[in-house]
């Protein structure tokens, strides 16, 4: 306050002269700083304790050493884990002349039934999964992702009427009746079917598969949801199946209304499109009556319903089994790159230490 009186009093007694106006832009100013400035604390004037550690040879090295071998740890248990891991690929594309699905692969051939025979020669412990893969197809292209409609999928009547544009060119049939679902996704559903027989003493012996929970909880409770209708097969009428769908989504499972129209499992599991070109998708479980503990050691014949065509775009199928461990399916790569990364912290921290004895000890001493 004294400062601002006497600078009033100095600018008072300069009225009149060219260094007034000088004077008062000096003034605002100042006062324009004052009331800017920060308050006079730890935290706005940056006085608050801090902490930096001090990089030394003593703790750089021996944390290098530490990382190094806790990484090594994790890879070997990774990749120990994942060998211990059982899978068994075996492919029906029926390209080459001896395979047993060679016959389906004709362009006039329909509702062909092929068997692939095949011996397991231990047990496959634990539950086991049974995957269907396919090669050289893109789901991750752009315009394939976006060919649906979600608004259709979780069961608002209105767009089974008028589905979105983004389902192009699968939105109306040649008589302008809306498809439901609707887009390419749903269109170019997987339809080939499978059933596992175990080959005892001449005879067959159906293996079942589990279907149910194959898909992603929150596809089947939040994402895809059905009509609210019942019957289910009204909420379709004045609508038309999927072009490629041998029968609507309605009867997908008859058998159990909760496995049935949007929110079947198989249907779920097709929709959550894959990264990659070359993928599997989860199919069923093994793991109910004598088949709880595993699938025994023995002879087997799985016959496929081949329906899905892959070679005018050049892929492949497959069927997988495979159990899992605690670390999930068989991924090699994961304990190959702890190994890898730990190796390479062990390697460096001697390095480092070779380097440290040769340059800083004599100083020291």
């Amino acid at each position: 306050m004294l400062a601002n009186a006497a600078n009033n009093e100095t600018c008072s007694t300069n009225i009149g002269n060219s260094s007034s106006r000088l004077c008062n832009q000096k003034m605002v100013k100042e006062e324009q700083e004052l009331a800017n400035r920060p308050d006079n604390t730890a935290f706005t004037q940056q006085r608050l304790p801090a902490w930096q550690p001090m990089l030394s040879a003593g703790i750089v090295i021996p944390g290098f050493v530490l990382i190094g071998l806790a990484f090594i740890g994790i890879g070997v248990a990774l990749f120990v884990t994942s060998r211990s891991i059982q899978v068994l690929e075996l492919d029906y594309t029926g390209l080459e002349q001896n395979s047993p699905c060679f016959k389906c692969t004709y362009p006039n051939v329909s509702n062909c039934v092929c068997d692939l025979d095949f011996s397991i020669d231990s047990l496959f412990k634990g539950t086991v999964f049974f995957y269907y893969g396919l090669s050289n197809y893109f789901q991750n292209f752009r315009k394939y992702g976006v060919s649906k409609d979600d608004v259709q999928l979780s069961g608002d009547l209105t767009n089974f009427k008028s589905p979105s544009d983004t389902c192009s060119p699968y939105v109306y049939d040649r008589n302008n009746q809306p498809i439901v679902p609707c887009g390419s996704i749903a269109n170019s559903m997987f339809n080939d079917t499978f059933q596992l027989f175990q080959k005892i003493n001449g005879t067959k012996t159906l293996v079942p598969f589990d279907g149910k929970g194959i898909a992603w909880w929150t596809d089947y409770n939040i994402k895809y949801r059905n009509p609210s209708v019942t019957p289910l097969k009204n909420a379709f009428n004045s609508t038309v199946k999927p072009i490629f769908w041998s029968k609507p989504a309605y009867e997908l499972d008859t058998s159990d209304p909760a496995n049935n129209g949007f929110i079947n499992q198989n249907f779920l599991v097709w929709m959550r499109r894959a990264a990659l070109p070359n993928f599997r998708k989860l199919y069923g479980r093994i793991d109910e009556g004598v088949y709880a503990q595993g699938l025994p050691a023995g002879s087997y014949s799985l016959a496929i319903t081949y329906n899905y065509p892959v070679l005018s775009f050049g892929g492949r199928k497959k069927v997988v089994f495979s159990n899992v461990s605690w670390m999930g399916g068989k991924n090699e790569f994961l304990g190959i790159a702890y190994l890898v990364i730990g190796s390479l912290c062990v390697l460096m921290s001697i390095v480092m230490l070779i380097v440290y004895a040769k340059f800083k000890f004599p100083e020291e001493d």
